[in-house]
């Protein structure tokens, strides 16, 4: 639609309205003025009337309302019933004792609104449709009083007025025709003031839209005044201008956006109300945005961060850069890609996060901010890991490394002889055990080391390294591995599996987890007990997942963990009673190592237990 339609348009409807409110406010104020001028009138009539015929000679009729319907009434108010006035006499209960045009008795009047105001003492004014007439009238209510000056009843005088509608019709025909002549004689001037700037204005317009390159002249038919010419002549040059600023500022824009497209970090832009306007993808991975308009959603809406929304308003109050640390706890992905979880919760993300204020420039109103959010989750897990290690293999060699050192000093400061040969055994025997305890140490490390190797090496979801074998055999090997130490204690190991089990598993890593396993599950529990080892095959039930579960469970009635302890359970050096598992010989990393097997698999590790009556240890794979 061009310049020129648009406003013939705005213009011809503001036309348009304008009269149709002047039409409607003068019909109202008209309509208005004609009820206030035919209520004055009555009203004077009415107490005109009163004043004739004298308010104490019809105060006597009220009070002698027995006989208001005689006929000498009718003389003394000289009102007919084909008199245009109606004349009504209201006792203060509402009756009406007398009616200049009915004769029938009528309904209590006490609910009328001039009735109301009259019983008041004020002048009552109404005008409304009669009920007993269906005539629409005009009241006027006076208030009668005694000689004892209170009100003996209400003098009401009526009249019956067409309509204002009825009252102008005559003349509306010709005031419809005036008012289509005026809108006919406001539609041309409008169209020949449009007219005027049409030309001129769609020149400038092809200008805009075909850019710079629009070089003609004007043709020998074609005018155009002086402004709209030196208009043109500008327009072309700061086309020309923003065309190579527009190319340049969109090369830019390409180099930006491949920037922030292949950063690490997530980045969100926003103004100073903290509404987006531009989030690079990997803050729509993090937060799982997916492709959600940003610049409908605000920062808080986009993060669901508290913390982080302060963290902005700060930086854009302060003017300066803001550096925090924020710790997300939700299921947002790892920037790393790994299943590297927190053990005492799975789903904390550890975040460096860089406010950056945008100040204003060129004298502009809008600020804003621009948020970096580095994901720090591994190199924290990592570094509390490695604090964790060193503070827990300290721990851990330093009692038998100070039993070895001071048992051996006993035997060099001791004499060899018959009589002590007994106690340096003995002391023989405490080196022993605790060089032992020393070695499954080193052994588990050295386990665990390589299996976190081994899942940093490989993609999480890959079968590296996997076979074909039959679950039981890699069952009835952990059972070989670990049946002298159930003879020891007559624990009776009851295996469930199927003959004809097969999955793709990596072979010796699953019988070192069971061997864990069992070896937990006979160390705490009683003798002459049951161990049960259970494999199945199972749906995933999650309905999402397509691959159906092999499951490993290895139950047993020992002394059972207390619920408070299960959630830290495959904490590597995690021991519910750390006097009782030294005394057992444990190392507290066997759970660790039966849940970082499971992890290499792609599946997970969890227990349930009740203290004193037993432990279930479950290991889940998925298997095509």
């Amino acid at each position: 639609m061009t310049i020129f339609r648009k406003s013939l348009l705005t213009l011809g409807f503001a036309t348009l309205g304008f009269s149709a409110i002047l039409v409607v406010s003068v019909m109202l104020f008209m309509n208005s003025l004609y009820y206030e001028v035919n209520i004055q009138g009555l009203g004077n009539t009415a107490k005109t009337l009163l004043k004739t015929i004298k308010e104490d000679r019809v105060a006597q009729i009220f009070e002698n309302s027995g006989s208001a319907q005689e006929s000498d009434n009718d003389d003394l108010f000289s009102i007919s019933e084909n008199d245009p006035y109606r004349l009504t006499l209201i006792a203060p209960s509402g009756y009406v004792i007398w009616d200049s045009h009915i004769r029938e008795r009528l309904v209590n009047h006490i609910n009328r609104e001039e009735i109301i105001k009259a019983l008041e003492g004020f002048e009552g004014v109404s005008h409304r449709e009669s009920v007993s007439t269906n005539i629409r009238r005009i009241y006027y209510a006076l208030p009668v009083y005694n000689s004892s000056g209170d009100i003996a009843g209400v003098f009401r005088l009526s009249i019956s007025i067409p309509g204002f509608a009825a009252r102008v019709s005559p003349i509306i025909f010709s005031f419809i025709i005036f008012i289509f002549i005026f809108l006919i004689a406001a539609f041309w001037a409008i169209y020949a003031f449009s007219r005027s700037l049409s030309t001129s204005l769609l020149r400038l317009v092809d200008i805009a839209q075909a850019g710079a390159p629009l070089l003609s002249s004007l043709q020998d038919n074609e005018s155009i005044s002086p402004e709209f010419l030196s208009l043109e002549k500008a327009m072309r040059a700061m086309t020309a201008e923003l065309n190579f600023r527009f190319e340049q500022a969109k090369s830019e824009g390409s180099r930006l956006e491949a920037i922030l497209n292949g950063m690490s970090e997530a980045v969100f832009a926003m103004n100073s109300s903290l509404n987006l306007h531009m989030v690079n993808p990997k803050a729509r991975e993090i937060f799982n945005l997916g492709n959600r308009d940003e610049k409908n959603i605000t920062l808080l809406e986009a993060t669901h961060s508290a913390d982080l929304v302060e963290i902005a308003k700060k930086a854009i109050s302060s003017g300066t850069v803001i550096e925090r640390e924020l710790t997300f706890h939700s299921s947002i992905a790892s920037s790393s890609g790994k299943n590297f979880e927190n053990e005492n919760n799975r789903h904390a993300h550890q975040f460096q996060i860089y406010a950056s204020p945008l100040l204003k420039q060129n004298n502009s109103d809008e600020s804003g901010v621009v948020i970096v959010m580095k994901d720090i989750t591994r190199l924290v897990k990592l570094e509390r890991v490695r604090k964790d290690f060193v503070a827990n293999v300290s721990h851990e060699l330093r009692t038998p490394i100070q039993i070895i050192k001071g048992f051996s000093e006993t035997l060099l400061d001791s004499e060899i002889s018959k009589s002590n040969k007994e106690r340096i055994t003995h002391h023989i025997e405490i080196i022993n055990k605790n060089a032992r305890i020393m070695e499954n140490l080193t052994n588990d490390l050295l386990i665990l080391a390589g299996l976190e190797n081994n899942d940093s090496e490989n993609t999480p979801g890959k079968t590296y390294g996997m076979k074909e074998y039959n679950v039981l055999s890699l069952i009835d090997e952990a059972v070989s591995a670990i049946e002298i130490q159930a003879k020891n204690k007559k624990i009776e190991i009851i295996i469930n599996c199927p003959d004809d089990l097969d999955a793709k598993l990596q072979g010796s890593l699953i019988t070192q987890a069971l061997i864990n396993l069992i070896d937990n599950g006979i160390k705490y529990s009683q003798e002459k007990s049951k161990l049960w080892i259970t494999a199945r095959l199972a749906e995933n039930p999650d309905p999402s997942v397509t691959k159906n579960e092999l499951i490993f469970e290895v139950r047993d009635k020992g002394i059972g963990i207390p619920a408070d302890h299960l959630e830290r359970i495959f904490e590597r050096f995690y021991r519910v009673d750390r006097a009782r598992s030294k005394e057992a010989g444990g190392t507290g990393l066997g759970l660790s190592i039966v849940r970082h097997i499971a992890l290499l698999h792609n599946g997970t590790a969890e227990a349930e237990s009740h203290a004193g009556e037993g432990s279930v240890f479950r290991v889940r794979i998925p298997v095509l």
